[in-house]
C-alpha cells in the first residue's frame, strides 16, 4: 500500500498567506455568487434540481488530489466527508459554501481534523468514529496502537461510550501522538528495562515522527546515540525536543540577542532557557548532540536549528507565477548552471533597475542641475534657489516632460548598469558565505565594493549622456540636442571624462549600500525571519541615506567634469584639479550640493530597484543550488525537501478559503502523523511525493 505523503507540502506557510476574514492582512471570503460559479463547474449529480457534487468530484477535480487512476476510494470519501456534514456521500453548494467559510477560521486546522473524524456528523466524535479513522492510517498499520488501552479509555470512558466534543478533541488529537510513541517504545521493551536499541530508536523515530524529521535529522539518528542503548528519559526528551524545535528558535534568538548569525555555547543556551521550563538541559544536550552530528560541535547559531527542524512559519507573498529546479542539490552546482544563474539574475536586475530609474528620474534631473550650478565664476548665474525651486522653474519653462530629458538613455543604459552591479555583489556575496549562509562584514563591503567597480563600466558613458541632456534645457532659446549628438561630440574616450571619480563615487557608494541594506532588512525582518514587501522597499530606501549622502563629494566632482563648460566658467582637467578649484572658489559647502535631491534620489530607486529585484526572484524562482536572498521564505518541509505545495500550480478556482483547502488537508497529517493511503485499485504503484499528488 503507497500512502500519499501530503507532509511534504509546507502547509502553514500557505495558511498564512491565505486567512480570511476582515483583517487586512487577510484574505476576503468568496462572493456567493462565484462561489456558486466555481461549485456548478464540478458538481456532476443532478438531483431533485439540484446540483451536487460526488466525493471523486470534491477531492480529484476540484482540489486535484488522488489524480492517479489507482487512487484509493475510502481515502477520497473520507477527505470528501470533511465537507459533507449530512454525510450522505453528496456535496451540496451549501456545503460547499460552509465549508469554505470553515477553512477562513483561526483554528481551521483542528476544525477540518474534527470533521475527519466526525463520521456522523453530529458534531461529537465516538469511540467507532476515532477508530474507523485511525485504523485506516499508514501509522497504525506499521506500528499499531492499542484502542482498548487505558490512553483511550481516560478520554472515551470505560466502557467507550463517551461522546468527545470538538474542544475536548483538539486535545484528545494532540496527546494521541505522543501516546503513540510511548506505546511504540513499550513495544520494543517487552521486558521493561527501560531502554532499547540505537536501531530500535531509530525505527520508532522514523515511523510515528516522520512528520517532523528533516534528512539531517533522520540520517542521523543512529549516530547521535553513540552505539549506546537510548534510555526512556532520552527518548522522550528526544521527541519533546522535536515538538519544541520553534519554542527552541525563541530560547536560541533570546541567547544572541536577536541575531541569527551570532553563534552561542550550550552554556549560554541553558542559561536563556532558564526561564522557560519546557525545555530541559537533557533536551538541550540532545541538541548539541544533533548539531554536532550534522555540523561542527560545540557552539550553533540558526541555521543549525533549520538544519534539524522544519521551517513552519514560512510565508509566501503571492503565489509563486513560476518555479524551477535547475539541480537536486547544490552539489551538482556545475559551471554551467553558475553561468545560468549569473544571467538569469542579471535579466531580473536588469528590469528592476530601469523600474527604480523610472520612477525618481524627475528627482535626478533636479539633482543634477543643483550640482552643475555655480557659484562666483559668472555674475547672475544663480538659476534656482534650491531643489524645489529648481523643479517648478522646470515645469514652468520646459512642461512636466522636462523632467524627463535624457530618460530614454537612462533606461538604456541603467539595465546594464543595475544589473552588472546587482550580479557582481551577489556572485561575490556567495563566495564569502559559509555554509551557514553567514557572511563577515568585511565580505559584504568588498562584495558591494566590486559591484560598485563593475557597474562604472556601464555608468560613466550614461552619466556623461543623461547629464548633458539634463542641463540642456536651463540655456534659453539653445539648440536642442540628441544623445546621439553627444556621444559623437564626445567619441568613444571622451564618454569616460570623469571616469576616476565615477569610480570614486560608485565603488564607495555599492560599498555602503549593500551591507547596509542586508543588515537593516534583517532588522525588520518578522520574528521568523520573514521580510515582507514593504520591509524590503523600507530597507533599500533607509540604506541608501548614508549610502548617497555621503558620496555627494565625489558626485559633484564628476558633474562638474563630465558637464560641458560654457564660456566664462571655470574648466577641470582631472580629478584633484576639480577639488581644488571646487573648494577654492566655492568653498567646502560646494562639495555638498544637491545631498538632499541625491538622498531624495537614491534612496527611493535603490529602495525600488532590490524591492523589485528580491520580489522578481520570489514571483519567479529558480532553485541553482546557491544562495537565496535571506528573509524571502524557509523552504524546509517535514521530509524529502523536495516537494512543497508551491511546487503545484495554484487553481484559479481556488478562491476565497479554498485556497487554504490544500495545505490545511496537508497539515492534518504533517501536523498530526496521520497519513492516509494513495492507492488502493488497479494495480501497484510506486511511492511518490505530493507534488504528484496535485495537479500541476
Amino acid at each position: 500500500m503507497t500512502i500519499v505523503d501530503l507532509s511534504t507540502i509546507n502547509w502553514i506557510p500557505a495558511l498564512k498567506a491565505v486567512q480570511c476574514q476582515e483583517s487586512p492582512s487577510l484574505l476576503k471570503r468568496a462572493g456567493t455568487e462565484k462561489l456558486r460559479e466555481v461549485f456548478q463547474k464540478y458538481a456532476s449529480l443532478q438531483k431533485d434540481g439540484e446540483h451536487y457534487m460526488t466525493s471523486e468530484d470534491f477531492v480529484r477535480k476540484f482540489l486535484g488530489l488522488f489524480t492517479e487512476a489507482a487512487f484509493n476510494d475510502e481515502s477520497v470519501r473520507l477527505l470528501a466527508g470533511i465537507a459533507d456534514t449530512s454525510k450522505d456521500g453528496l456535496i451540496s453548494f451549501s456545503e460547499f459554501q460552509a465549508f469554505e467559510g470553515l477553512l477562513c477560521a483561526p483554528d481551521a486546522l483542528y476544525r477540518t481534523a474534527f470533521q475527519l473524524f466526525d463520521r456522523q456528523g453530529n458534531g461529537n466524535v465516538s469511540y467507532a468514529d476515532f477508530a474507523d479513522v485511525v485504523q485506516k492510517t499508514e501509522l497504525h498499520s506499521k506500528v499499531p496502537f492499542s484502542l482498548d488501552g487505558t490512553f483511550i479509555k481516560r478520554y472515551f470512558g470505560e466502557k467507550k461510550q463517551r461522546l468527545i466534543n470538538y474542544a475536548e478533541f483538539t486535545q484528545l488529537l494532540h496527546d494521541f501522538h505522543e501516546e503513540h510513541a510511548m506505546e511504540a517504545f513499550r513495544s520494543k521493551d517487552p521486558a521493561g528495562t527501560g531502554f532499547i536499541s540505537p536501531l530500535d530508536f531509530q525505527d520508532i523515530i522514523v515511523k510515528v515522527k516522520r512528520h517532523l524529521l528533516t534528512p539531517d535529522v533522520k540520517d542521523n539518528l543512529v549516530a547521535v546515540t553513540e552505539g549506546h542503548r537510548v534510555s526512556f528519559p532520552y527518548f522522550i526528551a528526544f521527541t519533546s525536543l522535536l515538538n519544541n524545535m520553534e519554542l527552541i528558535k525563541q530560547v536560541y534568538l533570546h541567547a544572541s540577542k536577536g541575531s541569527r548569525t551570532e553563534t552561542v555555547t550550550k552554556n549560554e543556551l541553558l542559561y536563556a532557557a532558564q526561564t522557560m521550563s519546557q525545555i530541559t538541559p537533557l533536551e538541550i544536550d540532545i541538541l548539541f548532540q544533533l548539531t554536532g552530528a550534522v555540523n561542527h560541535p560545540g557552539r550553533i547559531d540558526y541555521s543549525d536549528l533549520s538544519n534539524i527542524a522544519p521551517e513552519h512559519y514560512t510565508k509566501h507573498i503571492t503565489h509563486r507565477l513560476a518555479e524551477i529546479k535547475a539541480v537536486d542539490s547544490p552539489n551538482d552546482r556545475s559551471a554551467l548552471i553558475q553561468v545560468l544563474e549569473a544571467t538569469y539574475r542579471f535579466t531580473l536586475a536588469s528590469f528592476a533597475g530601469a523600474t527604480g530609474a523610472t520612477v525618481v528620474y524627475p528627482i535626478d534631473l533636479v539633482k543634477t542641475r543643483m550640482q552643475n550650478q555655480r557659484t562666483g565664476s559668472m555674475i547672475g548665474e544663480i538659476a534656482y534657489r534650491n531643489s524645489w525651486d529648481c523643479f517648478k522653474k522646470v515645469i514652468r519653462h520646459e512642461g512636466v516632460l522636462g523632467l524627463y530629458r535624457g530618460l530614454l538613455p537612462q533606461l538604456m543604459g541603467v539595465a546594464p548598469e543595475k544589473a552588472i552591479k546587482l550580479t557582481v555583489n551577489d556572485f561575490v556575496r556567495d563566495k564569502f558565505t559559509d555554509k551557514r549562509s553567514n557572511i563577515p562584514v568585511w565580505g559584504e563591503v568588498l562584495a558591494g565594493g566590486c559591484g560598485g567597480a563593475a557597474q562604472v563600466i556601464f555608468t560613466n558613458p550614461l552619466e556623461i549622456v543623461k547629464i548633458r541632456l539634463q542641463v540642456a534645457g536651463e540655456i534659453a532659446g539653445g539648440s536642442k540636442i540628441s544623445a546621439l549628438s553627444v556621444v559623437r561630440e564626445l567619441g568613444f574616450f571622451g564618454l569616460y571624462k570623469g571616469a576616476k571619480a565615477c569610480l570614486l563615487r560608485d565603488v564607495n557608494f555599492s560599498a555602503i549600500y549593500f551591507p547596509t541594506y542586508a543588515h537593516v532588512k534583517a532588522s525588520l525582518a518578522d520574528k521568523d525571519g520573514y521580510n515582507s514587501p514593504i520591509s524590503l522597499l523600507a530597507a533599500g530606501a533607509i540604506a541608501g541615506i548614508p549610502a548617497a549622502s555621503l558620496v555627494t563629494p565625489a558626485d559633484v566632482i564628476k558633474t562638474r567634469l563630465q558637464v560641458a563648460a560654457r564660456a566664462g566658467q571655470t574648466t577641470y582637467t582631472g580629478l584633484w584639479d576639480a577639488t581644488k578649484k571646487i573648494m577654492a572658489e566655492e568653498g567646502p559647502r560646494a562639495f555638498w550640493k544637491g545631498t538632499a535631491a541625491r538622498v531624495c534620489r537614491s534612496s527611493p530607486q535603490f529602495g525600488v530597484t532590490l524591492f523589485t529585484y528580491e520580489l522578481l526572484q520570489r514571483l519567479f524562482y529558480v532553485d541553482f543550488g546557491g544562495n537565496q536572498p535571506k528573509g524571502s521564505q524557509g523552504n524546509k518541509s517535514a521530509i524529502g525537501l523536495d516537494s512543497t505545495l508551491s511546487t503545484a500550480q495554484a487553481r484559479p478556482d481556488h478562491i476565497g478559503g479554498y485556497n487554504a483547502a490544500v495545505p490545511l488537508l496537508a497539515g492534518i497529517e504533517s501536523k498530526f502523523g496521520l497519513y492516509l493511503p494513495r492507492f488502493g485499485r488497479g494495480g501497484v504503484a510506486v511511492p511518490t511525493t505530493a507534488g504528484s499528488a496535485t495537479s500541476s
